[in-house]
Parts: structure tokens; sequence; C-alpha cells
């Protein structure tokens, strides 16, 4: 048998990360972060368990690549959503999209969304991988189409008004509600209500009143 090429190795590498992500997201979202062993994802995804270490320097760092992928695909999904603003219009459409898409993640994700909020917290901090790197150029290219001329000041501004947004949803005991601050977010912009995926198709009492 002939050896595998470069290419079908790096293939597989990729599917075997790709596959412990997913594994992290579903048993975080199904049994939080303390009750969830690197072991327990490992036998998840059908890997061996060393291959979890060869990959990632630990759990913390593990289940942010998982959540920034999750996040990634999430955006991407909902940016290329039918029908595709065209180019050189459509800026608005794309930017209500992208909020939609990391608020909704709070309403579908609680406990994983929460957990990672947590984890950026912590002394280890941001994790920079190749799934946030994907997730920033995405809200990059939303946010150059709605037309910054600043985009490495409004990038930074815009993730940290959603990572805002998306702890004030999850706050225990004192949670504000999704459709208010998606309103607040939409009045910043300039978004109409009704671009993206509005919560309940309508907008909530009070949410033109300037910040």
């Amino acid at each position: 048998m002939s050896p595998r090429s470069a290419s079908v190795n790096e293939e597989l590498r990729r599917r075997s990360r790709e596959r412990l992500l997913q594994a992290t997201v579903e048993l975080v979202s199904e049994r939080g972060y303390e009750a969830t062993t690197l072991g327990d994802i490992a036998d998840r995804a059908g890997a061996a368990r060393g291959l979890v270490s060869y990959y990632f320097p630990g759990k913390r760092q593990l289940l942010q690549s998982a959540v920034h992928r999750l996040m990634h695909l999430t955006l991407q999904e909902a940016l290329e959503r039918e029908p595709v603003p065209p180019a050189g219009s459509g800026g608005r459409e794309l930017l209500a999209r992208a909020i939609d898409s990391v608020l909704g993640l709070t309403r579908d994700h609680p406990l994983l969304m929460r957990t990672h909020m947590a984890g950026i917290l912590t002394a280890d901090g941001f994790v920079q991988c190749p799934e946030q790197q994907r997730l920033a150029e995405l809200l990059r290219h939303a946010v150059t189409r709605y037309g910054s001329q600043d985009v490495d000041t409004d990038y930074p501004l815009l993730r940290a008004l959603l990572m805002g947004a998306v702890v004030a949803v999850l706050l225990p005991g004192a949670p504000m509600p999704l459709a208010r601050l998606r309103a607040e977010l939409f009045h910043r912009y300039g978004l109409d209500w009704e671009l993206g995926v509005p919560p309940d198709g309508r907008e909530p009492p009070g949410a033109t009143v300037p910040l």
C-alpha cells in the first residue's frame, strides 16, 4: 500500500479536528463545562484521547475554538442565505443578519454561550485560533459591506457591542430581553427592524428612543 499524500493527511487532520470541535459543542450544551471531560469529547468524536492534546493545549482553549467554529458557521449561513444581497448594495441587510445570527445563538445555545463568555473573562483570556479568525473575517466583511470607512475601528466596536449584548441576555438573575437589545443595536446602526430575522416580527415598545 502506497503512503498517503500530504493533501490526504491534511484533510484527515482537518476532519479529526472538526469532529472534536463539534463533539465539544454537543457535550458542553448537554452537560455543562465542568461535567465534560476531554476523554468524553474524544469518545464522542470517535478519536484517540491523545489527539485532543495534539490539537489543543487544554479544555478551555478547545471550548473557545468550538464556540468560535459554531459562531463562524452560523454567521456564514446567515450571510449566504438566499436571496444574497448583490455586491455594491445590501450592506445594511448583511449587518442585520450578522447581529441576528450572534444574538440567536444566545437563544439556541444559552448554556454554551454563557460558558464561553465566562471563559473569555478568565486569566487565559481570548484565544486566537483559526475558527476565531474565520469569524472575524466574516464580521469584518459585514462591516465593510455596511459602508465603514474605518473597518479596523468599527469591527472591534461591533464585536464589543455584540459581546455585551450576549452577556446582557444571559446574565443570571437580571437578563435583558433579546428583542430590546436587538432594537438598540439596530437603532445604533440605522437598521430597519424588518431586516435580518426579527424575533417576532414586531418592534418592541420604546425601541426607537435614541441611545
